[in-house]
């Protein structure tokens, strides 16, 4: 009768294998004809940027392509750097400080939306974003196969935050049901990454654009209600053959990352609370459970402790390999994932009541 206690982590697991098997992928080798648009903010980027815009200038099944690249007030020379790498092969323009109430990305993205003019489709880019050559092509094709207004792929991952990074991934393949949610028209079951967006234009303007977002410190998934509530449909898919994302080069940067705009996830102080302590239960509580039954010679109860862990682990697994992700030993370490997760949802939260919430020189 004890082992029926493992049915939680079972269908936990069953379903990120079932999502797995559903992911969307976008085509590789794509050819399409419709006029696209990729759009890149950049504030501070002169650093990181190189990379991502010689694998935008190397694109190819889109002969309708234009890139068009815009300058959020960076002081460290970005634009400089966009010049001499790309030359007239880009448009570049210089963005206007956001105006009141909006956000800096928003209101950068919705200025390359009206430079975009007339363009069929509009694929948001960010700067430590790398594409495969046939990505762009790829994924506005996954857009029109798929039937949806917004298409997320996401990218593999690198860089800082091992622990973290993983379970961004992990999570929506396993409490998130995908298809549920591409069917469903409720603004509350949707997801997105920021990182490469692509997006019909016409579904984009009756989803009211970056505009309906202006102060979404979660633009992305924002924008993705904003579709639904405007009748559009939206996925996810994996991107991690196509696409790479160095989000994050340092330990601090990456909490600073997170501390920004994790506590918008979850609704209220008392939801983050209600799923930390779930994770916690589900994926810390276990090897503690079994190294505390081991001590006092509860053996079943070890046993199933144990399994509860290693269920856990396999899940990770599942959506490692399904999304580029390193499948080993990585997974091993869940537990301290969700704790470290739980810290950095309370900085988060610690941080905005103190009202220290800021990104690139902006508050938040």
């Amino acid at each position: 009768m004890m082992w029926l206690a493992l049915l939680p982590w079972v269908a936990l697991t069953g379903h990120t294998l079932v999502n797995a098997a559903l992911l969307r992928r976008p085509p590789r080798a794509a050819t399409v004809t419709e006029r696209v648009a990729v759009l890149l903010p950049l504030r501070d980027e002169a650093a990181r940027v190189t990379p991502c815009l010689e694998s935008l200038l190397g694109q190819r099944g889109v002969p309708e392509l234009e890139i068009i690249v815009l300058d959020d007030g960076s002081t460290d020379g970005t634009a400089d750097v966009v010049r001499a790498i790309a030359g007239d092969k880009v448009r570049l323009l210089t963005g206007a400080a956001p105006e009141d109430g909006w956000l800096g990305k928003p209101h950068a993205c919705a200025q390359l939306a009206v430079a975009a003019g007339e363009r069929d489709v509009l694929v948001f880019v960010d700067a430590d974003v790398v594409l495969a050559p046939d990505a762009v092509a790829g994924g506005v094709a996954l857009l029109r196969s798929a039937q949806v207004t917004l298409l997320s792929p996401y990218p593999r991952i690198t860089g800082a935050g091992r622990l973290v990074q993983p379970l961004l991934q992990w999570s929506w393949l396993t409490f998130l049901p995908l298809r549920l949610m591409e069917r469903s028209p409720r603004p509350s079951l949707a997801a997105a990454g920021g990182q490469w967006l692509v997006v019909d234009r016409a579904g984009y303007e009756r989803a009211g654009g970056h505009a309906a977002v202006r102060d979404d410190i979660l633009e992305d998934i924002g924008l993705a209600r904003a579709v639904k509530r405007s009748g559009g449909r939206i996925a996810l898919a994996d991107g991690s053959r196509l696409a790479a994302c160095h989000m994050y080069a340092s330990w601090r940067e990456l909490a600073d990352g997170y501390s920004k705009s994790l506590w918008a996830s979850f609704g209220s102080p008392a939801g983050a609370a209600a799923v930390v302590l779930l994770l916690m239960l589900l994926y810390v509580a276990p090897p503690v459970t079994a190294v505390l039954a081991l001590m006092s010679a509860t053996v079943d109860l070890a046993l199933v402790s144990v399994c509860a862990y290693l269920i856990g682990v396999l899940g990770r697994v599942i959506a490692a390999a399904a999304t580029g992700g390193r499948t080993w030993p990585d997974p091993l370490a869940q537990p301290i994932s969700i704790m470290v997760f739980a810290a950095l949802v309370a900085r988060s939260f610690a941080r905005r009541r103190q009202g220290r919430l800021s990104w690139r020189g902006r508050p938040v």
